[in-house]
């Protein structure tokens, strides 16, 4: 923790902040000031400023108010995880339901996500929670076998939906709000590695010999068995001399999995799913593992990315006076 002087006010911040984050933490933090409460909150024995204090929590001040009995509501139909930091100014997981929820819940929501993804027709609402669902994996079924009640791959969002042709489709997407890269290979980091798994290994070293990978040696993850049904999907894994996943790249190719396991899974009403990222705007610090991964990838249309800022102005377009407000305070939140 380091108390940041700045413009005559203290900021009580993280020690390693790049430009934007740093930015963007000073914002949140007036943001907070001016309208929630000047009170720190706490991570582990320290006080951090862009933290709730413990006082509020519970209440998910972090969030649009009104989205907060809907968001009441879903968790009581289809619970989800709250992430520790959830009463985080930064948290993505609030700053995605707040994107995404009050749009979802607008009578325009056909029109403005179309925008978004020109293959959407319309919500399928007798899908999931009225047609989304937070923090989505294929419960009960979990065909990567990585979930547990603290872990796992999920993705920020899932929409059901019908495409113009009738089918019924998944869209799964994460967002990210001031992180610098996607989530890691945990498996990389384990101190239960053993020599035999070798993540320095290439792609098609690890298809003919799966256990090289401690996620499936170890862990039974199915990963790797959903990736050998798929790898054409990664059809540029030669540009890659080792595992292509022990990086940000990781958390982009299990989503990707999800995505695809959903969409062949006969158990699943879904005849198509892909998976998209929405980051902010001025948060270039992702743009290298995702430019790597459209590589990968080939720029595979099961795969996308845009920004808040896209969102917000597709919504824009279609507003009346409710989602006007709520753009507003969007804008005024997070800067975009």
């Amino acid at each position: 923790m380091r108390i940041h002087p700045i413009d005559g006010r203290e900021y009580w911040l993280p020690s390693l902040l790049n430009e934007f984050q740093l930015q963007m933490y000073v914002h949140l933090i007036d943001w907070k000031r001016k309208y929630i409460t000047t009170d720190r909150g706490k991570a582990g024995d320290l006080e951090y400023d862009a933290i709730l204090p413990a006082s509020l929590e519970g209440q998910m001040r972090v969030l649009y108010s009104d989205i907060i009995p809907a968001t009441q509501a879903h968790v009581s139909h289809l619970p989800f995880r709250q992430h520790k930091y959830f009463n985080h100014m930064a948290s993505s997981q609030a700053a995605n339901i707040n994107l995404f929820l009050p749009i979802l819940l607008h009578c325009k929501a056909n029109t403005i996500l179309r925008e978004l993804n020109p293959g959407f027709n319309h919500l399928a609402t007798e899908y999931l929670d009225h047609g989304w669902r937070i923090e989505f994996w294929d419960e009960p079924f979990g065909i990567l076998a990585d979930k547990t009640t603290m872990s796992g791959t999920d993705s920020d969002i899932g929409i059901a939906y019908y495409n113009h042709g009738g089918e019924l489709c998944l869209w799964l997407i994460e967002h990210k709000l001031t992180e610098s890269e996607f989530t890691t290979c945990g498996g990389f980091k384990s101190k239960g590695r053993q020599e035999r798994h070798d993540c320095s290994r290439n792609f098609l070293d690890i298809l003919e010999n799966k256990n090289i990978c401690y996620y499936h040696d170890v862990r039974k993850f199915k990963y790797w068995n959903i990736t050998e049904a798929n790898r054409e999907f990664f059809i540029n894994h030669a540009s890659h001399t080792e595992c292509p996943f022990q990086g940000g790249m990781n958390q982009l190719w299990r989503n990707q999995l999800l995505a695809l396991a959903v969409q062949q899974d006969e158990r699943q009403p879904y005849q198509h799913a892909h998976f998209s990222v929405v980051r902010h705007p001025q948060n270039s610090h992702l743009n290298k593992t995702l430019m790597a991964y459209q590589n990968l990838t080939n720029n595979n249309n099961q795969f996308s990315t845009f920004t808040s800022a896209e969102v917000v102005s597709a919504a824009e377009q279609h507003a009346d006076e409710k989602l006007q407000q709520w753009i507003a305070w969007y804008r005024s939140l997070y800067q975009v």
